[in-house]
């Protein structure tokens, strides 16, 4: 059983009402199934312009900053790079560390990484807007 279906008259100009019965020229289609296809494409993109206008801002927005963010972490992550690069560079040819020196580093590098801890947990940044300096050390 076919769905029960609404009969509408309504106007068209000359020239559109020519290209509907152009399209309407094949057999596979009717003048209905094409008005129906585009009313109902027509209040699809009307839902689309809907949407946009509500969270296209927003969108717009979110878009800018997660950019920001992901510059930031390519600049994050270039000047680690070339501090690594540097660091070996630097100590290429010093002698292989004693007991005594490896300690030291590794106390240097605990302290560092508690640091590092204290400063995401308060919110405190050594580089851009919220800061200028490091502070403790």
């Amino acid at each position: 059983m076919k769905p029960h279906r609404i009969r509408h008259q309504f106007l068209l100009e000359p020239e559109l009402s020519k290209k509907l019965d152009n399209l309407s020229r094949d057999p596979s289609t009717t003048k209905s199934a094409i008005v129906a296809k585009a009313v109902e494409a027509y209040i699809e993109r009307r839902g689309e312009i809907e949407l946009d206008r509500r969270y296209g801002v927003r969108l717009d927005r979110l878009s800018r900053e997660l950019a920001h963010v992901r510059r930031d972490g390519e600049m994050i992550l270039e000047s680690l790079a070339l501090f690594i690069r540097f660091s070996i560079t630097l100590h290429a040819h010093t002698p292989i560390p004693d007991r005594a020196t490896q300690a030291i580093a590794q106390e240097r590098f605990d302290k560092f990484v508690e640091q590092v801890g204290r400063q995401i947990a308060s919110g405190k940044r050594s580089l851009g807007k919220d800061g200028g300096g490091g502070g403790e050390g």
